[in-house]
């Protein structure tokens, strides 16, 4: 055998800040990882289904605020918007 030794002591010196350490941790996922996308439309009492994406509707802003408070009840890290216009430039 060679007269290299494993070292006894483990240098950790960059694990001691708890933000390092939240960068090497296991992956786990959790609700408040996610972000939901949420489609908006012009108008009210609109909930569009998007043929393309099933399960996901084109809202207008009466609709998007309740699934934002059901988004916020669930625990979910945030929301993303995107506008969608009545009339398509070409």
């Amino acid at each position: 055998m060679s007269g290299s030794h494993f070292p006894t002591t483990r240098m950790r010196r960059l694990r001691y800040h708890p933000a390092v350490r939240e960068l090497v941790r296991e992956t786990r996922l959790a609700p408040s990882n996610f972000i939901l996308p949420l489609f908006v439309c012009e108008g009210s009492g609109q909930r569009r289904p998007i043929a393309s994406m099933p399960g996901n509707f084109q809202l207008s802003t009466d609709e998007l605020a309740k699934e934002i408070h059901e988004a916020a009840s669930l625990g979910l890290g945030g929301v993303i918007l995107f506008g969608i216009p009545a009339e398509k430039d070409a």
